[in-house]
């Protein structure tokens, strides 16, 4: 029972714990107050951070703006300052650049073939092989297989390195001795089993140059081929002394022992033509 003579509540509070709850409250009160400020001084200074980086990436947009109108101003200017001429040369610079570009660009497709790989080889064979030689036509005379022995005669000298002197000297003897076709012997019938241009009677004597088989210049067989008969005839000629310096007739003399050693002589300018023709040619 209080002094004043109530009776006490059980279930009210005491004055202590009354005491000490109200300073509880006031301390959680002032707690989340300050928390609460502390929050919004956070959110000011984040959004005062965003405000400033905005207000940067604006300032520096505004600059590339600024900077990117000025540059064509510029090149608006510069431009105005140019001739119609002028103008005009520089797009076609400009397009022959462009064109270049695309056509000096290598191709990136790996299915696409080479131009190399492409090219068909015999088309590339035939563009690498040097030209041919242009056949002679007929001079002095002579018909196609008179021309065509007497090339056969160049041909095989040439091989030999033989000068050009002693071609002459062989061409004109041929012409002398067989007209310059390649003869076989009515005498030796092995000889016409060969190739041949016409049949002779002058004892075994074959070929172009009428060599006798059996005077020890070769098989009958081989002197029916025109490069045997002239090589065995250029050999013979390059063991006489000084047969550059000779005259035609007594070279070719030397080395046929003739009956008739002048007839030489006659045929020296034709077999000169004829030597000079297929030497131009190339042959």
């Amino acid at each position: 029972m209080r002094d004043d003579g109530t009776l006490d509540d059980p279930y009210a509070p005491s004055s202590p714990t009354a005491a000490m709850e109200d300073g509880t409250s006031t301390e959680r009160t002032t707690a989340a107050s300050r928390l609460l400020a502390y929050a919004r001084e956070l959110t000011g200074r984040r959004r005062a951070q965003v405000a400033l980086a905005t207000g940067v990436v604006c300032c520096l947009g505004l600059t590339a703006v600024v900077q990117v109108r000025d540059g064509d101003a510029d090149a608006a200017k510069r431009g105005g300052t140019l001739s119609s001429a002028e103008l005009a040369q520089r797009a076609e610079q400009q397009r022959a650049s462009r064109s270049l570009d695309r056509t000096a660009a290598p191709s990136t497709s790996a299915d696409a073939p080479s131009a190399a790989n492409s090219a068909d080889p015999d088309t590339t064979a035939r563009k690498a092989a040097p030209p041919r030689p242009t056949k002679p036509a007929p001079v002095a005379g002579l018909d196609e297989d008179q021309m065509e022995n007497a090339e056969a005669i160049v041909r095989t000298g040439r091989k030999m390195g033989v000068p050009r002197r002693g071609l002459v000297i062989a061409v004109a003897t041929a012409m002398q001795e067989s007209n310059l076709y390649n003869v076989a012997s009515g005498v030796l019938p092995e000889s016409q089993n060969h190739p041949h241009q016409g049949v002779g009677w002058d004892h075994d004597s074959v070929g172009l140059f009428q060599q006798r088989s059996s005077s020890g210049w070769g098989p009958v067989g081989r002197l029916m081929d025109p490069e045997f008969a002239t090589r065995q005839f250029l050999t013979a000629l390059e063991q006489v002394p000084g047969w550059e310096r000779m005259r035609l007739t007594d070279a070719a003399q030397a080395v046929q022992v003739s009956a008739y050693p002048e007839y030489y002589q006659q045929h020296e300018w034709r077999a000169t033509r004829v030597v000079d023709a297929i030497m131009s040619a190339g042959r």
